[in-house]
This record gives C-alpha cells, sequence and structure tokens, in this order.
C-alpha cells in the first residue's frame, strides 16, 4: 500500500510524536524524508516557504503545516475516528487539545526557548512564572483526571486529546519537570503511561528524556 503522505519532522518534537502516533493508531503510513534544520533542502523549502516543521504533504497532494492541524487531518481519516463522533465530542475533544497546547505546551516551549537559547535570552525570573504556569495547569488537570474512570482525558476511548496531552506533558517532563514536580500529579502520568504504552505507538515515546530536576539554568544547543 502506498504510503498516504510525506511528513517532514523531528521526533525530538512532541508534534511529531504526536503526528506518528495518531497516524499509526490509524493504519495510515508516513514518509519521513531527512530534515536538518540548518540545510533545509530545496523541495521542501519550494513546498513550505514558511520553513518550519513538522509539515505535512498528502499523497493527493494536501499541503499541510501546524502540528495540531495536521494531527487532527489525520485523527479524522484512516480506520478510526479519534475527532469525535458528533459535534458535542468534537468540542470537548477541542477543548482538551487546545487546553493542553496553550496552558501547558506554550509555557513549556517558553522555558526550553529560554534553556537552550533558540528563543530571547534566559531569564531566571521568567522561567520560575512559566513553571508556575504550568503547575496551575497540571493541578487543574490532575483533578479533572481523578473524576475520569477511563483514564482518558476527553471521553472514555482514546481520542486526539490523549495525544497532544501526552506530547505537552512529554515536553515539559524533559526540562521544567522534575521528578519531585512529577510526583505531586499521579494522574497526570498516570494517563501519560496509559496512551503512550499503547503497542502501535510506544516506538514513539518513553520516559527516557524525562529529567530527575528541573533545568533552571542556560544550556545552549547547536541543531543539525
Amino acid at each position: 500500500m502506498a504510503p498516504f503522505g510525506t511528513l517532514w519532522g523531528h521526533l525530538n518534537q512532541r508534534q511529531t510524536k504526536v503526528i506518528f502516533s495518531v497516524a499509526a493508531i490509524n493504519g495510515l503510513e508516513l514518509e519521513q524524508p531527512e530534515f536538518l534544520f540548518q540545510n533545509r533542502p530545496p523541495e521542501f523549502t519550494t513546498k513550505f516557504p514558511f520553513g518550519k516543521i513538522p509539515t505535512f504533504e498528502g499523497a493527493d497532494g494536501l499541503k499541510l503545516i501546524e502540528g495540531a492541524t495536521i494531527a487532527r487531518y489525520l485523527s479524522s481519516v484512516g480506520s478510526v475516528n479519534l475527532s469525535g463522533s458528533n459535534a458535542n465530542e468534537a468540542a470537548i475533544i477541542d477543548q482538551w487539545v487546545h487546553f493542553a497546547e496553550h496552558e501547558i505546551g506554550a509555557p513549556t516551549g517558553n522555558i526550553t526557548g529560554m534553556i537552550y537559547g533558540y528563543l530571547w535570552p534566559f531569564n531566571l525570573e521568567i522561567l520560575e512564572k512559566e513553571t508556575e504556569r504550568i503547575l496551575r495547569s497540571l493541578t487543574y488537570l490532575e483533578s479533572h483526571l481523578a473524576t475520569c474512570s477511563s483514564g482518558y482525558v476527553a471521553l472514555d476511548t482514546p481520542t486526539l486529546a490523549d495525544y497532544i496531552l501526552a506530547g505537552v506533558i512529554f515536553s515539559a517532563a524533559s526540562s521544567a519537570l522534575g521528578a519531585a514536580e512529577r510526583a505531586k500529579f499521579p494522574h497526570v502520568f498516570a494517563h501519560y503511561t496509559k496512551v503512550t504504552s499503547d503497542e502501535k505507538v510506544k516506538q514513539y515515546w518513553g520516559t527516557e528524556k524525562f529529567v530527575d530536576v528541573r533545568i533552571t539554568e542556560y544550556k545552549p544547543v547547536t541543531f543539525a
């Protein structure tokens, strides 16, 4: 069977992990060309002049940017519908997608951007404020998940929201949340384990990159 499409992305990115997971659940094969941040191939920049990843091109010619958009599209095609079966379910799923992206993903991105030197200059005061924002959001999420007998965040079965949430939790636990912080949110991390342990997706996840102590210093990296 021919690939459903091509994904330019890097598996260090939470968005790419989510996209490959949703595709795997839906039985969709994606090609992944080599991508170098500092040497983007012409065939990529011609199709996607904005230059950021992940980006998707379907076998039918559809071109998409933005990780959540690509994941949402792939969640609604294929063998499993992860986007809800009616307007109410779709709204509940979108609610948690946006919560995860904006209330956990955004401040985590600000923290990692400062730590690794690809956003604005390192500022410990800003880092602490963004950490407080993450902890406030996780406190709310922990209370919600405690009421979910299924262990899933939106419905009683896995949805796009679960994979988006797993993605932002992966990122936060890899920089902003050490073991001491993670211990305060058992339902959140039980959810992460539940979602990412599925045989179809577990190759994309894991806990090896989780930090023992949250990072609070400047650690610049060079991207290939």
